[in-house]
């Protein structure tokens, strides 16, 4: 009786470790996101200290599971995959919320920084976020960093590329499985 107590107690203890996400050294649970992928998952560290406005949309939208099954829509090699776009799929549509006004900072945007997609306007970001696979200076005060991948690069390659005479544009894209604030997820 005394060996059942043992193993009951012992499990009830391990139940509530097993069920937290494991998260490198040093990030708040409460601005990390855990994007899953068929090819793995990217951790992507919030930068609500540059885009506090833009962080919490991405929280907001996470939360809701508006990026739930969402298509990497436009991905071009050695530049970016972009995402977000959870009510077309195709790079057209945005969320329900208006759009946000830019929050430029001096971050560069080199391989791993995410940042809010928009039009021509610099202050019509929504919902879409792009993840850098190289370095474009071209960006650089021009768009929003809201944030940086810490872990999952690898997944991030192996998404699927569009040709680049359709801008990225990918048939058939790879999805984001789920996306979860990690400070949500069990």
């Amino acid at each position: 009786m005394v060996r059942v107590l043992a193993v009951v107690f012992a499990l009830v203890c391990a139940v509530p470790a097993l069920a937290q996400v494991k998260l490198p050294a040093g990030l708040d649970p409460q601005n990390t996101i855990l994007l899953d992928t068929k090819y793995g998952r990217v951790i992507i560290k919030l930068r609500n200290d540059l885009a506090p406005k833009h962080a919490e949309r991405i929280k907001r939208l996470t939360r809701e599971g508006f990026y739930n099954n969402c298509p990497f829509h436009r991905v071009i090699a050695g530049f970016m995959a972009q995402t977000g776009d959870g009510s077309h799929g195709d790079g057209t549509g945005g969320s329900k919320y208006p759009d946000l006004k830019a929050e430029f900072s001096n971050v560069p945007f080199t391989r791993g920084i995410v940042g809010m997609a928009r039009a021509s306007d610099p202050n019509s970001a929504n919902s879409q976020f792009f993840i850098m696979y190289g370095s474009a200076p071209g960006l650089n005060g021009q768009y929003t960093v809201i944030g940086q991948v810490v872990s999952g690069m690898d997944a991030v390659d192996k998404i699927r590329k569009g040709p680049e005479s359709e801008n990225g544009k990918v048939t058939d894209p790879d999805r984001i499985m789920r996306m979860r604030v990690a400070a949500d997820a069990k």
